[in-house]
């Protein structure tokens, strides 16, 4: 496979101890992040060098006592969630660092004393940080699909030209790289991601147009926050993953099929050129691909960390079926914008279909209805070569053009009307 960066061995792995700068601490991909580090606190495997937050600056104030790290990032510079605020709530004995916004985000994951970036900040906001680590040659823990929808060919360049490493978080995408590491680039013929389903997967057409967002927040299988929650229920999450492998894997997006899966027990297949598949097994937690991406090349002990082995007697029944596409259209929304080079617009959309959703400004199958027109007006092709010469003006030129897109995008989605 032509994965995005190199792959390390144990020969080349990173050495340990690890300093970890995580982006995204107070989300639920971040909060198990910090469950996985301090099961491993005593082994002196890892150091937290940094934690980056958004507006929960209460929660980022409690885990910063708890990890001492010397650098912190909030949103905003001042008001309630501010520097000033979080300074505030900080033991008078304990005086990090305080940074702010995108640019202090992107500092952070590109410090000097830091060698892996956790990236878990939600949506595009997560761009960046995720851009500036891979521009500093850092390990990146990479939960921030989005990152990759809208600059997959920036980072694979960056990745190429710095020594940069991606290691994927997202369940599906562990699952696949665990599968696919030490393949032949033709050994491989397919990849399958699976899907829940989410809590809709039984329901009809009538049923989902009177979707509220209390219903739509209930997944069956797994504990997330609101919007990827809400993504999964549209099957827009699986749609950002299809676009996320074939950046990841370099795989055309025929290659790369989505089944249902209500049991969330196997996390993807990989299928190869003998007609066999692999599959990855194990039980809903996130912890899973969180720890086997933080020790990588190396096996966590989920004795250490927590992790209930996955018993299959107990689960029974696993089963499959085919994604009922007229209802949750979301995955053929992602497939033509990655065809027409439109994934920012696409992201855009999105986020502000599910905020107006959970706003309570538009009804559940608004959601792909807005994405929709925002594809049909969208222009806009983005290029990602680098050029050689000096790196850092030619990838914010490239940031530029993707945020100017994606807010263009958000406006006129935010005057949306059904």
């Amino acid at each position: 496979m032509k994965y995005i960066s190199s792959i390390p061995g144990k020969s080349d792995a990173l050495p340990f101890p690890r300093r970890v700068a995580l982006m995204g601490c107070t989300g639920s991909i971040g909060t198990s992040t910090l469950r996985v580090l301090d099961a491993w606190r005593d082994s002196g495997r890892f150091e937290v060098r940094a934690l980056a937050a958004g507006r929960n600056i209460a929660l980022l104030a409690k885990q910063a006592e708890d990890w001492r790290p010397p650098c912190l990032a909030v949103l905003e510079k001042d008001g309630p969630s501010g520097v000033d605020a979080l300074a505030a709530l900080l033991p008078s004995d304990y005086k990090p660092e305080i940074v702010w916004g995108r640019e202090g985000y992107a500092a952070l994951a590109s410090a000097d004393d830091v060698d892996m970036v956790l990236s878990a900040q939600v949506g595009a906001a997560g761009l960046r940080a995720t851009v500036a680590a891979a521009a500093a040659g850092k390990t990146i823990c990479l939960a921030n699909k989005e990152s990759l929808v809208l600059a997959g060919e920036l980072i694979r360049n960056l990745c190429r030209r710095t020594g940069a490493v991606v290691l994927p978080v997202d369940s599906e995408h562990f699952a696949l790289f665990e599968g696919m590491v030490g393949r032949g680039e033709n050994d491989i013929a397919r990849l399958v991601l699976t899907a829940s389903g989410g809590p809709f997967r039984t329901r009809d057409a009538a049923y989902l147009k009177n979707v509220r967002p209390e219903d739509a927040l209930k997944h069956p299988n797994w504990s997330m926050g609101a919007k990827i929650t809400i993504d999964s229920a549209t099957l827009m999450n699986k749609g950002l993953e299809i676009i996320e492998a074939c950046h990841l894997y370099h795989m055309p997006a025929r290659d790369v099929a989505v089944v249902v899966h209500p049991q969330s027990i196997v996390h993807s297949l990989v299928e190869l050129a003998d007609g066999a598949m692999m599959g990855h097994f194990a039980v809903p937690d996130m912890r899973v691909p969180i720890a086997g991406c933080l020790s990588w090349p190396y096996l966590s002990d989920g004795r250490v960390t927590g992790i209930s082995p996955l018993d299959l007697a107990k689960v029974g029944s696993l089963t499959f079926e085919e994604p009922r596409l007229h209802l949750f259209p979301c995955l053929d929304l992602a497939r033509r914008a990655l065809s027409q080079g439109h994934t920012v617009e696409l992201n855009a959309a999105n986020e502000v279909a599910v905020e107006r959703f959970l706003a309570g400004n538009i009804g559940f199958t608004d959601i792909p209805a807005l994405v929709r027109d925002m594809l049909d007006e969208a222009s806009d092709v983005q290029n990602f070569e680098l050029a050689e010469g000096a790196l850092a003006p030619q990838v914010e030129r490239a940031l530029e053009s993707v945020e100017n897109t994606d807010e263009a995008t958000r406006n006129k989605a935010r005057k949306w009307q059904a």
